[in-house]
């Protein structure tokens, strides 16, 4: 019998692997540049989205609290997104995902301020954060899905970490044009007009990437699934609850490691720095760049790696090194601008290991519940530990300026524990027992 799914056999990268590989990253890169461009614009969307009379401190926290709406929507959208992924394909999710996450960010980049419409200024942005936070809670596990369910079995590593270097690429993206803005504009062109440009081109090369994402292919593991009739047949969220809790609190831990290497180092650092430290914004934030950079660069290094020496002996290294990487990182600190950039680019390096968590996440769960699984043990935990991680910090550091370091130590040893589980040396193969036969 004839099968949608690619040989067994070992086989090289295809054109057309190339271009669905090249699509997804890109989709991906847009996306998450989308969601996170709005914290490098919190201080300008406060005053302009919020009544002048408001104390500063409290605009910032509705601010923030407007941007925090988005990890809590993940859950929502990733759960429904998932849903459907599992039922009608993974094709029209992921390309719904990245629709829902384009035209909000457009919307964003041309809503009247508080100044023109009042109090509806702020709430129009609170819902347009919501779809924001939907979408990007279906993007990543279908993302992931979608290329781990094309790649050939001994490129699968290579390609979900390449994928995973796109997502990330969205943070650097992000801070670079967020970088440009302000050096071309001056403080008041940038509260008059140019804080829209980065919304409204967000919004655009979105749009024109759901174009792009028409000329992809479905799965060759969901055609198979469809052809067998071997579809999820109760409600997918079901299924996980009741028959996969194991993969689901493995791919949660999981996630946890990964939330506590992107929010703390990633995200959390640059204003550590300068607030603790006393480095100057625009040291920190090209220290940040150099850091996110190589942490892109280190997706790929650890997406090769598992497939080269496999996926334990890849998260045992990784995870050891984040440790290491991470206390030399932070006790040495001020440091001098060379040791900082040097440091952070090689804590920024190990945080890579974060693509094991999809790699070993996306094998965990059988092929008719796969999307449902990964997203639902992503989302769930990320809004949790990535909503938690900075009110955390912001506390220990009262005690403990060591306090970044001390967690993601503590992390990163968890990452290390939980490599030596069965799930995390689990094979390549996607597809279910009963389909290869």
């Amino acid at each position: 019998m004839s099968s949608a799914f690619p040989s067994a056999g070992p086989r090289a990268l295809t054109a057309r692997d190339y271009k669905t590989l090249a699509l997804s990253a890109l989709g991906g890169t847009l996306e998450f540049y989308d969601f996170v461009i709005y914290v490098f614009f919190a201080t300008v969307i406060g005053a302009l989205f919020f009544p002048a009379e408001m104390p500063d401190w409290l605009r910032q926290l509705q601010t923030f609290g407007i941007f925090a709406a988005g990890y809590l929507a993940r859950p929502v959208g990733g759960i429904v997104i998932a849903h459907f992924g599992d039922l009608l394909g993974r094709k029209r999710m992921f390309s719904l995902s990245i629709f829902l996450m384009a035209v909000p960010t457009l919307v964003i980049g041309l809503l009247p301020t508080y100044a023109a419409i009042g109090v509806a200024a702020p709430l129009l942005l609170l819902l347009m954060r919501v779809l924001q936070g939907a979408a990007i809670g279906g993007e990543m596990p279908g993302a992931w899905v979608f290329i781990g369910e094309h790649v050939p079995a001994q490129r699968y590593g290579l390609g979900v970490g390449t994928l995973t270097a796109g997502i990330t690429g969205g943070i650097l993206l992000g801070s670079l044009v967020a970088v440009a803005i302000n050096t071309h504009y001056v403080p008041a062109e940038v509260s008059d007009f140019a804080w829209r440009i980065p919304f409204i081109l967000g919004g655009v090369f979105g749009l024109v990437s759901v174009y792009l994402r028409r000329f992809l292919h479905e799965t060759p593991v969901f055609q198979e699934l469809a052809q067998r009739r071997n579809v999820a047949a109760e409600l997918p969220l079901k299924t996980i609850v009741r028959d996969h809790r194991g993969p689901v609190f493995f791919v949660a831990l999981l996630t946890w490691v990964l939330s506590a290497a992107i929010v703390v180092v990633v995200l959390y650092t640059p204003t550590y720095l300068q607030k603790v430290h006393h480095i100057p914004a625009a040291i920190a934030l090209e220290a940040n760049a150099l850091a996110t950079l190589t942490l892109t660069l280190g997706c790929v290094i650890v997406g090769w790696a598992c497939d080269r020496f496999g996926t334990r002996p890849t998260m045992l290294v990784g995870w050891a090194g984040l440790f290491i990487t991470a206390y030399l990182f932070y006790t040495g600190l001020p440091g001098t601008t060379a040791s900082l950039f040097w440091h952070y680019g090689l804590v920024g390096l190990f945080v890579g290991t974060i693509a094991t968590v999809p790699i070993a996440g996306v094998r965990a769960f059988p092929a008719p519940v796969r999307f449902s699984g990964l997203s639902f043990a992503y989302n769930m935990s990320y809004a949790i530990f990535g909503g938690l991680t900075p009110v955390i910090l912001t506390l220990w550091l009262q005690r403990d300026l060591m306090a970044p370091a001390h967690y993601v130590g503590a992390l990163a040893l968890l990452g290390f524990v939980l490599a030596w589980l069965p799930l995390a040396a689990r094979g390549h193969a996607m597809r279910p027992a009963t389909m290869r036969a």
